[in-house]
């Protein structure tokens, strides 16, 4: 059962569930309104008898005040008996003494239930109940007889039967007009309800048809909805924004399997002809043979500092990757300094210290986005250039830069320069060995501190790279 209901549409479910509910609730208001009406047209059906029996009663007992009920029976009977009401009355002990019905008219007295009489009988007022016989229904009133209001003994009772006849037609037309609304009401709510889940889902179904196409591999797709607030309108704009994400991925991961490789063929094709030239023979030259290793050993270097930057980038992505650690600034730069003597040659390095900055980040990953940055200085300054290395606080953040007075940066390589493998100078930067990932490790490892950079730039006149860390990983002393 479970399993067959989970295979139904969501319309299906969602309509069966609404039009049960709307049906239910329906049901128990059109019996509340019903059995309040029933009760309502009991109770004053009963409470017009009793009024128009007290004044007679009253009037019948002040002649018998010394005599006995069997007496009067008979009269107060007939007194109290009227063409919707027919009176009986009991004695003491329960016994019939009279019938007030005398024109066929008049309605026929039901047989007293036994239990009832006698609670009657014993003074216990207002009791009030339903009878059928011949498949009619009549209310039944049970009045103790006593000399006195006052009085605790009871002489007998009067037993007043009234024919619900016309309580019972009403309450038939009651039934009619609960059910015929009844039903209308579901008809016109399946109705609504079919029109509203159709026009509700029609942009859910849009939605699984063009994940499907998406899933298929058409990754092009899009939803395209009228911006909307609820919650179909917001899963669409998130499955289009989902699938613009994935498109870019793939694309960019497309991109990058492209460069790779065609960054990996020049080493191994340069490494491929060397070992051809040497199957050929050349071993029997030294020196060629030495120019070949030589050329060999460079083409392994580069595919080794090809494949360490490969896997840098790989690593950026995994979140633990990141091993933060709390430095000092000025200490982490004076240690870096001295290592980057070796890599700029005649290059002047000038450090500019800013303020005193307890910083927490990867100390590995930061070293290395200076020495790419550095390194991307060297290679577009002159000898007798400088490198400068500088920091300071800002409000939200540390800005620590690294400028030159090189040659800059041109404006149509600036949108371009941390994208992975690309290279402004092609033919400089694959002599100086380059392979285009510099930046882009540099770029990815500051994002993955939470923080960016910024490039500032003139031909001719240098770079200038701001690396921005948020305050929130900063403790200042």
């Amino acid at each position: 059962m479970h399993n067959w209901w989970r295979n139904l549409s969501l319309g299906t479910r969602l309509t069966t569930l609404s039009v049960s509910l709307l049906t239910a609730l329906l049901g128990v208001l059109g019996s509340v309104l019903y059995f309040n009406l029933r009760r309502f047209l009991h109770a004053n059906t009963a409470l017009r008898v009793r009024a128009q029996a007290k004044p007679v009663i009253e009037r019948q007992l002040n002649r018998i005040q010394h005599g006995k009920l069997e007496t009067f029976a008979t009269d107060l009977s007939h007194a109290l008996t009227s063409r919707d009401t027919t009176a009986t009355v009991f004695d003491q002990q329960g016994k019939f003494l009279a019938d007030g019905r005398r024109l066929p008219e008049e309605p026929v007295a039901l047989p007293p239930h036994h239990d009832k009489l006698l609670r009657a009988l014993n003074g216990e007022k207002e009791i009030t109940y339903t009878a059928s016989s011949g498949g009619q229904r009549a209310l039944i009133a049970l009045i103790p007889l006593r000399r006195a209001p006052t009085s605790k003994d009871v002489l007998g009772v009067v037993q007043l039967t009234t024919p619900l006849t016309q309580i019972d037609q009403i309450l038939s037309r009651q039934r009619k007009i609960l059910t015929v609304g009844t039903l209308m009401t579901v008809g016109l709510g399946i109705l609504g309800e079919l029109w509203l889940i159709r026009s509700s889902l029609d942009p859910l179904k849009r939605v699984i048809e063009t994940i499907r196409r998406i899933a298929g591999g058409d990754l092009s797709q899009r939803v395209q909805l009228p911006r909307t607030r609820d919650e179909v309108g917001q899963l669409a704009t998130t499955v289009d924004q989902m699938a613009g994400n994935i498109e870019s991925a793939f694309e960019s991961q497309f991109r990058f399997v492209s460069a790779a490789a065609h960054e990996l063929r020049t080493p191994l094709t340069a490494l491929l002809g060397s070992l051809e030239v040497l199957q050929r023979g050349s071993q029997d030259d030294p020196t060629a043979m030495r120019l070949l290793l030589q050329g060999m050993h460079h083409e392994v270097t580069r595919l080794n500092r090809l494949t360490d930057q490969l896997l840098t980038l790989t690593r950026l992505d995994v979140p633990e990757a990141i091993k933060l650690a709390s430095f000092d600034l000025a200490d982490f730069i004076e240690d870096m300094s001295q290592q980057v003597k070796y890599i700029i040659g005649n290059r002047e390095f000038i450090v500019i210290q800013g303020p005193d900055v307890q910083l927490e980040a990867d100390p590995d990953l930061l070293k290395q986005v200076f020495f790419n940055l550095i390194d991307n200085a060297v290679q577009h300054t002159d000898s007798n250039g400088y490198i400068q290395l500088r920091w300071t606080v800002a409000e939200q953040a540390v800005v620590i830069s690294v400028a030159d007075n090189g040659e800059g940066i041109a404006a149509e390589d600036l949108l371009h320069i941390f994208e992975q493998f690309y290279r402004g100078d092609r033919s400089r930067s694959r002599r100086h060995g380059g392979t285009g990932l510099g930046l882009a490790i540099v770029q990815a490892i500051i994002l993955a501190h939470q923080g960016k950079i910024e490039v500032i730039t003139q031909p001719d006149h240098g770079a200038r790279f701001d690396i921005v860390l948020p305050l929130h990983r900063l403790k200042s002393i």
